[in-house]
């Protein structure tokens, strides 16, 4: 791993060890030449999961295509980056059991839930564009049912 300041190709591991219950290796690396630490998680590779789209076209899975959609929907919430960490660890381990390949509608389903659970607003705020509403009252009826 490259030095992110000095550009140096050699770094050293100074900590190991696991984050995101187990599914994940966290390393702290210190620069020799600069004395620049920074962090790096290790991840399985989720790679070989394809995505089938609305229009049944396919493409391989992108973490961080979701984790951009869900960061959207938790703009300016009480949300940390290790509850996102964790719930897409949760969900990429689930999706992986689907013999390599989940649809768009799995997934999209599957966030909304974990973010009800997490936060209401980043829930409808997900949801509202998962669900593509076409009209205020079907927005009006999801939160009619998040509030009953």
């Amino acid at each position: 791993m490259y030095c992110l300041r000095c550009k140096s190709e050699d770094t050293n591991v100074v900590d190991s060890r696991l984050s995101e219950d187990g599914r994940a290796v966290r390393r702290r690396r210190e620069c020799p030449k600069c004395a620049h630490r920074f962090t790096t998680f290790e991840r399985q590779e989720l790679s070989s999961l394809i995505i089938i789209k609305r229009d049944r076209t396919r493409e391989p899975y992108s973490r961080s295509k979701i984790e951009r959609g869900i960061w959207l929907a938790c703009s300016k919430r009480p949300v940390t980056q290790e509850q996102v960490t964790r719930m897409l660890a949760v969900l990429e381990e689930k999706w992986s059991a689907n013999k390599g390949e989940v649809s768009s509608s799995t997934i999209g389903q599957d966030v909304m839930r974990a973010l009800k659970k997490l936060d209401d607003v980043a829930y409808i705020r997900f949801a509202s564009v998962h669900r593509q509403f076409k009209d205020v009252e079907e927005f009006k009826e999801e939160v009619g049912k998040l509030l009953a």
